[in-house]
């Protein structure tokens, strides 16, 4: 019978779609964090009866046909990327990006990562690092012996050492867009890195057009809503209940034709 296996598709279907939100909720708290959103599309059709085809010897066609979906299946699993709320933090190393771009990190291998958390630190050497240690781009030195550090608006980086009346310069940090973000790959620890989907990553300099505006002692929060999650799972749960009662329906059909098959 078909529908046991139309039914097993929706319930496989809506088992991701509780995982995905499952992530979203587990991540409520996860600075920068982006959710993510499963899309689903109907699978293959057999033309039982076709539509437009000829219906007698005089011309006239079948109006709609006979159409049999197979069930559904997991399309993708969409990043919104969309902007979190910002949360005041004390401090000064914690940076969050108010608008569109990603900071860019220097991994161990050589190669580039990008986050939205600036949630950020000092290395033994002083230099701007995430919390598992690797070098925030350009690489920007912080004096030991300086007093405190300020991030302007526009990336600029500067810290006030003894005996010096004005701000030090020591660097510009830059932030990276993406011709479709939500084509990047997700790796953990808040990192993404560049795909053949998300196209060539495009460095900017904060608040020139096009890229957001770095906000020094803030934190961009996950942009999960609670609420709108717990609605989606509830959905997703009735959904997966009511694909379970199809196959028992379908079983009890079965039971029945084996039963008159045996009498």
């Amino acid at each position: 019978m078909r529908a046991l296996s139309i039914a097993s598709t929706g319930m496989l279907a809506q088992q991701m779609n509780v995982e995905v939100i499952a992530n979203n909720l587990a991540n409520m708290n996860t600075s920068g964090f982006k959710r993510q959103r499963a899309e689903f599309q109907d699978l293959l059709y057999q033309n039982v009866e076709q539509a437009g085809a000829q219906s007698s010897d005089s011309g006239t066609i079948i109006p709609s046909g006979i159409q049999l979906g197979a069930g559904v299946r997991t399309a993708a699993v969409y990043r919104v990327t969309s902007q979190g709320d910002m949360s005041s933090t004390s401090n000064p190393y914690d940076l969050a990006v108010q608008g569109p771009g990603f900071f860019r990190i220097q991994q161990p291998d050589g190669t580039d990562a990008y986050t939205r958390s600036g949630n950020f630190a000092l290395s033994p050497e002083g230099q701007i690092v995430t919390d598992k240690g690797f070098v925030v781009a350009p690489g920007i030195a912080v004096p030991q012996n300086a007093l405190s550090i300020s991030v302007n608006a526009q990336g600029q980086v500067s810290a006030l050492v003894p005996g010096q009346t004005t701000p030090q310069t020591l660097g510009q940090l830059e932030l990276v867009r993406f011709p479709n973000e939500a084509g990047l790959s997700a790796q953990g620890d808040n990192l993404f890195i560049e795909t053949p989907s998300s196209g060539s990553p495009q460095s900017g300099l904060p608040g020139s057009s096009g890229y957001g505006t770095i906000i020094q002692n803030f934190l961009e929060t996950s942009n999960v809503n609670p609420v709108e999650e717990i609605t989606s799972l509830i959905t997703a749960q009735r959904a997966y209940e009511m694909n379970s009662k199809v196959i028992t329906a379908a079983d009890e059909m079965l039971q029945q034709t084996a039963r008159m098959g045996g009498g």
